[in-house]
């Protein structure tokens, strides 16, 4: 059982052990503040704190705990990728990589150690199998659900999974808590925050991580899409596809960053209209509910967490190994570098990263 410390952890274990599994706690250590000197408090997965709060619900409830130490995988595969695709001029999304990469590897290989047969999360997800194959698909709580952050989970890892409170709201786990007498783990707050970006302030971070790279980048043109100057700009990596706030950029109407160009350090700034795009292309596609994508196949596309999707086509095109995904409707602000996960009804076809978008 993959242990946070937090309130859907703690209560999918409970869930498990009513049901007669026996249990193995693991908590994993992603991240070291004091080592790397990052500002913040410790929250998520990371902290100390959370690994006590995971140790002392797996003693009271009477099963072993570990803590699972892969903070070189992940500073390597994670931390790195996440600088350097906003050196690239993209904007990651590192729960996703470390959830098809890290974690679930982890699990697996430390649940084989152990004996074990399954691995759990807390994750608003459900699992079935049909037709000798595993399918995702969204949690009961449509306001919760994860499967967004879980498209490349491999059959292998599927097979070896299990979601207990994928069936539930988070209004009904709160409250298995509190029957549970854990009023502690029930009031807890959400962490919404990158686990290594314990204050928010992405900006900040990458500073950090690499020196000197606000003197490097700062100054560098603001353009118009004919490419006219309208100003200077603090360093292309601090700043997203679609961002409004902080340009610092008069010229009698609203702008948006249209375009990131981080081989010139060139932003170009545009309407909303500009943000708008119709066609991209996917990268590093997982197909989960299909053997083999037909030659092309309706959808819902979520091209970020929170979007409630559009309708889309989609075609696997052979000759890049890419996917090219045509909205039916224009969509704002489809980023490089996040992910676009497709559904049909609530099962998850697939997913993958965003590379070019066009209108």
């Amino acid at each position: 059982m993959a242990m946070s410390g937090g309130l859907d952890s703690s209560v999918a274990a409970m869930m498990l052990l009513e049901e007669g599994y026996g249990l193995v706690g693991i908590t994993m250590k992603t991240w070291e503040y004091a080592a790397t000197g990052t500002l913040g408090k410790e929250t998520g997965c990371c902290s100390l704190d959370s690994i006590h709060d995971a140790r002392h619900l797996a003693v009271s409830l009477g099963f072993p705990h570990y803590v699972l130490d892969i903070r070189d995988e992940f500073n390597h595969y994670i931390v790195k990728d996440f600088v350097d695709q906003y050196l690239k001029g993209r904007t990651p999304n590192p729960c996703v990589l470390c959830n098809t990469h890290i974690k679930w590897a982890a699990l697996l290989k430390r649940a084989v150690q152990l004996g074990c047969e399954y691995i759990a999360t807390g994750h608003y997800a459900r699992i079935r199998k049909e037709k000798g194959r595993m399918i995702l698909y969204k949690g009961a709580d449509q306001e919760k659900d994860q499967s967004y952050v879980l498209w490349g989970l491999s059959q292998d890892f599927l097979r070896k999974t299990m979601f207990p409170l994928g069936g539930f709201t988070k209004s009904e786990i709160r409250e298995m808590a509190k029957v549970a007498g854990f009023d502690d783990i029930a009031d807890k707050r959400e962490s919404y925050e990158i686990c290594f970006i314990p204050d928010n302030d992405y900006r900040r971070f990458l500073k950090q991580q690499v020196p000197g790279l606000e003197d490097k980048t700062r100054d560098g043109d603001f353009v118009d899409t004919k490419g006219n100057f309208l100003g200077k700009h603090q360093g292309y990596p601090f700043y997203t596809i679609g961002q409004r706030k902080g340009l610092n950029v008069a010229v009698g109407e609203p702008l948006y960053v249209n375009k990131i160009i981080p081989q010139t350090n060139t932003i170009v700034l545009g309407t909303k209209q500009g943000t708008f795009k119709k066609h991209f292309t996917v990268s590093g596609f997982n197909l989960i509910s299909l053997e083999k994508l037909p030659k092309e196949l309706q959808v819902i596309a979520k091209v970020r967490y929170k979007d409630p999707g559009h309708y889309a086509t989609i075609r696997l095109d052979e000759q890049d190994d890419r996917l090219q995904v045509k909205l039916h409707e224009a969509v704002s602000a489809v980023t490089p570098g996040q992910s676009a996960v497709f559904y049909q009804g609530d099962d998850v076809v697939g997913g993958g990263f965003i590379e070019d978008a066009s209108f």
